[in-house]
């Protein structure tokens, strides 16, 4: 996956970032910074985009 690929982000993470970013654009913070915290934001709030199939936990036999 190409490093600022947001596919493995959920909707919902996708929205947040949205309205983060939006909410810096409207303080002045110009598009690309506004954009670059908006999802670090996320980031920090939630860990990240979803996890590959090989980190998904599975049950002890």
């Amino acid at each position: 996956m190409p490093r600022g690929d947001k596919s493995s982000y959920t909707n919902k993470q996708k929205r947040k970032a949205e309205h983060i970013e939006e909410g810096y654009e409207d303080r002045g913070v110009g598009e690309q910074e506004a954009e670059r915290r908006a999802w670090a934001t996320v980031n920090k709030e939630s860990g990240g985009g979803k996890k590959s199939g090989s980190d998904v936990e599975r049950p002890e036999p």
